[in-house]
């Protein structure tokens, strides 16, 4: 077992960088691609901003504009800020932060907890207007003497941390085998730093920039114009201008996530891979595992980075009521129990057979119910399952089987799953080899999802 952290820091700034590298399993669906997620939120501060923070104060220090006492100003999604707080906590400096109103209560709480001071601006204004986070982080530098604009949209140590540390990281973990890394671009900085130093080293290594939908950069990659923008809720991604940071030169595509993929992939990695992050890391994974299943080569290798910490989206991304409310998701088949309650009031129930049962009694039940699969039960568990066209069939090529039990012929079990998971996680297990799923409850197995019912919920048909 390898020993780590076996020596003492000087202080907490030395922890950050070094993060794992960990494969993406039930996410991906059993896509034959690697995807691996760089789990940037195992930084100090709980993001990949925590590079740039440290580098960006050493780099002022080291011009002579920051002088000690001084005062450190930025325009933040709320990650940046909390890097630089925290490095500034360490070497002493003021803090004042400029945010969107969009951003969540947890981060903007956290930075007042390393004591800086936070502004909150409207989203919904134009770059270039007096109350965008920007301009007013700008006139804070020019009216607070001593104060520098950490700028991270502009300022070259972003980019060059990420060179520096992230992308030799990527390389090394993966012993030189990446051959595409996602990321998205709020400054550009993780996407542009990295790419550079991933194809000196190999310029075959494809570089995806991934984007919110309401974002101007995946356009203007496109297209070389700037659209006009529209408002989205995945924080620390997107930008409504382009950033001097991003290096567009170095990116080979670039893609569109919506909200609602992002914030739901996110939950995903939460629930399912026990990877609690944010949903700029939904948006990145999601078009990661989209990639993967497009490439279906096991010997691509793809790097997504896992931006943030989940905890500073918990009245957000990870509230039923907030996502519920903006959409994200549907109220009444939210779960897998929500499906059957639709599916029983219109008078369908569960309808089983034991293995002991004949082949015979298994078609009527088929036929007499108009269903066209059964669940073999055996002591309230499922042991098989049996199909109409299957028994069919057999029965057509022997009819003698008619009389044999029905464990002689039966396929393998349906997965079982508990009602209080989401629909959406039931729909994944319903393959062309998998037509349906039990649901069960503290009661035991309670009923069936198929294929169809799924279809007929989403089409409205369900009363």
């Amino acid at each position: 077992m390898s020993v780590r952290h076996a020596e003492p820091y000087r202080d907490v700034m030395e922890l950050v960088g070094w993060t794992p590298l960990i494969r993406l399993r039930s996410v991906t669906d059993g896509v034959r691609t690697p995807v691996y997620g760089k789990c940037e939120f195992m930084n100090p501060g709980g993001s990949v901003k925590d590079r740039i923070g440290w580098a960006m104060i050493e780099a002022a220090e080291k011009e002579g504009k920051l002088q000690p006492g001084g005062t450190v100003v930025e325009a933040t999604s709320g990650n940046t800020g909390l890097a630089l707080a925290m490095a500034a906590a360490a070497r002493g400096y003021r803090c004042i932060f400029t945010m969107p109103d969009k951003m969540s209560q947890e981060k903007v709480k956290l930075l007042r907890a390393f004591g800086a001071e936070v502004v909150i601006t409207p989203s919904a204004v134009p770059s270039g207007h007096p109350d965008h986070y920007l301009e007013r982080a700008h006139r804070i530098v020019r009216e607070t003497p001593g104060a520098v604009l950490a700028d991270q949209f502009y300022n070259p140590a972003n980019p060059e941390a990420h060179y520096r540390t992230t992308g030799p990281e990527i390389w090394k973990q993966t012993e030189g085998r990446v051959t595409h890394f996602l990321a998205g671009a709020g400054t550009g900085g993780t996407i542009s730093g990295v790419a550079r130093y991933l194809k000196e080293q190999n310029p075959e290594v494809q570089i995806i920039g991934v984007d919110p939908k309401g974002s101007i950069l995946a356009p203007y990659f496109h297209t070389g114009e700037i659209p006009e923008g529209d408002p989205y809720q995945v924080e620390g991604c997107g930008n409504d201008k382009v950033p001097g940071t991003l290096d567009l030169d170095l990116v080979d595509d670039y893609v569109t996530v919506t909200d609602r993929n992002s914030f739901l992939m996110a939950r995903r990695l939460t629930r399912e891979e026990g990877l609690f992050v944010g949903g700029s890391s939904g948006l990145i994974v999601h078009a990661g595992v989209e990639l993967a299943k497009k490439l279906d080569d096991p010997d691509a290798l793809v790097v997504t980075v896992l931006c943030d910490w989940g905890e500073h989206y918990l009245s957000k991304v990870f509230d039923d009521e907030w996502m519920r409310s903006n959409g994200y998701l549907t109220t009444e088949s939210a779960t897998v129990l929500g499906l059957l309650r639709e599916k029983e009031r219109d008078g369908f129930d569960l309808v089983a057979v034991a293995p002991s049962d004949t082949v015979r009694s298994a078609l009527t039940a088929i036929t007499s119910h108009d269903v066209s699969q059964l669940p073999v039960l055996a002591d309230g568990e499922c042991v098989g399952s049996v199909t109409e066209g299957d028994l069919m069939g057999r029965v057509i090529e022997d009819p003698a089987l008619l009389d044999a039990p029905v464990e002689q012929v039966m396929d393998g079990p349906f997965p079982v799953v508990d009602g209080h998971l989401s629909a959406e996680y039931a729909t994944r297990l319903l393959t062309r080899e998998n037509a349906a799923v039990l649901v069960r409850t503290q009661d035991g197995i309670e009923g069936i999802v198929t294929r169809y019912d799924v279809v007929r919920s989403l089409t409205g048909d369900a009363a």
